[in-house]
């Protein structure tokens, strides 16, 4: 198994290192363009919310990406310095009273960009997980 890891203080620029990340690790694993522009938005995104949400743009907390490769899948892993959150309590972004709102579009997206997501230590860590192979014939997603 791969693994790659990189620490970033919170501050939004640093979504250019992340971007930057990213594209170093389309190469060096090969993955497809079409997942690499969902890698690319879900994980910015969710390194966005750390730096936002997570630690309050507070530059002296950081934000750290793990990257895992193992057999199809790509792992990456967002973790912040934040109090957490509740993720199983998040608006829905879709409904009506809703749309005008900002809050929440940013986990909706995540998940219909990824093929799981999973929070962890009270939604300190998110979990992107993409499979790298492309589906079969018949298999809906």
């Amino acid at each position: 198994m791969n693994q790659v890891k990189i620490q970033i203080p919170s501050l939004i620029e640093n979504i250019r290192v992340i971007e930057s990340f990213i594209d170093n690790s389309k190469e060096e694993f090969e993955f497809e363009d079409d997942i690499y522009g969902n890698i690319m938005v879900a994980v910015t995104e969710t390194v966005n919310n750390a730096i936002r949400h997570g630690n309050k743009f507070d530059k002296d907390k950081n934000v750290y990406l793990t990257l895992q490769v193992e057999d199809n899948l790509l792992k990456f892993e967002v973790e912040d310095e934040g109090p957490g959150f509740d993720y199983n309590n998040l608006p829905d972004p879709t409904a009506p009273e809703n749309l005008e709102s900002p809050g929440g579009r940013g986990i909706f997206l995540m998940q219909n960009l990824c093929d799981e997501v999973n929070f962890m230590e009270n939604g300190k860590r998110v979990q992107l997980v993409f499979n790298i192979t492309a589906p079969q014939n018949g298999s809906s997603n």
